[in-house]
């Protein structure tokens, strides 16, 4: 399998653009409000991997004073095609040279490390946004885990990926995205939690939290195995170790 960013493909990026919160997303978000509240001071944020800013109107709506960033320009061009009145940039990849360090009380990230291939790769971006935190802000990681590549969802299909079952961390994995138009495979990186802390510890950053959202029956979605393994984890991380 090759790897490339899926959402500079312009078929993709439109039909994912369309996406806001259902089934198995609703979960990845479902408990940031909470969680935000909880651990982040302050109302300055900057969303990495913004996309078509769904993640940063979230944080806007949340009371964030937010700015997406992303590197596929078809993606900022459609952030600010649907919210015209946002702040969204488009970024080299690993280059956050033009924003001020040390200034935003959170930075959050929605899967955007399941598209960035190598550690290295992470580590570089993890360091980048790190000096643009507050000593005492909070960077929220959500990623997928290693499980939502073998089972099926409300949302997503591996079924016919049986290979996947064999990927090791940081090996190259398919799945299909079921809520949206384009059903051709998306190419992620699976990593494991192991994995993420070492590449944590080698950016100088530190996990508080650790949580892995489980849906609820009461809720209104149709979940497949939602209700007893968590597709999702949410890391929140410091700059030092508390």
């Amino acid at each position: 399998m090759g790897f490339s960013n899926v959402y500079e493909d312009a078929n993709r990026a439109e039909a994912y653009s369309k996406l806001e919160f259902p089934g198995t997303y609703y979960l990845a978000y479902r408990d940031l409000p909470t969680i935000i509240r909880k651990l982040v001071n302050g109302r300055k944020a900057i969303d990495f991997g913004c996309g078509a800013g769904r993640s940063t109107r979230f944080l806007r709506e949340l009371g964030f004073d937010a700015v997406g960033v992303d590197i596929s320009s078809g993606m900022i061009d459609r952030a600010k095609a649907q919210d015209q009145s946002g702040d969204y940039y488009l970024i080299a990849n690993g280059d956050f040279s033009q924003f001020e360090g040390g200034v935003y009380d959170l930075v959050l990230s929605v899967f955007t490390f399941d598209n960035i291939p190598t550690v290295d790769q992470k580590v570089r971006n993890f360091v980048g946004l790190r000096r643009l935190m507050k000593p005492d802000g909070r960077f929220v990681s959500v990623v997928s885990s290693p499980e939502i590549y073998t089972h099926e969802w409300a949302s997503f299909s591996t079924k016919d990926f049986r290979e996947n079952w064999r990927a090791k961390s940081g090996d190259k994995v398919r799945i299909i995205q079921t809520d949206i138009e384009d059903k051709r495979p998306v190419v992620d990186v699976v990593c494991s939690d192991k994995s993420y802390r070492s590449i944590y510890r080698k950016s100088s950053l530190f996990v508080v939290r650790t949580y892995r959202p489980l849906a609820k029956e009461s809720e209104p979605f149709e979940w497949v195995n939602e209700t007893r393994i968590p597709p999702w984890v949410i890391y929140v991380l410091a700059k030092k170790c508390e």
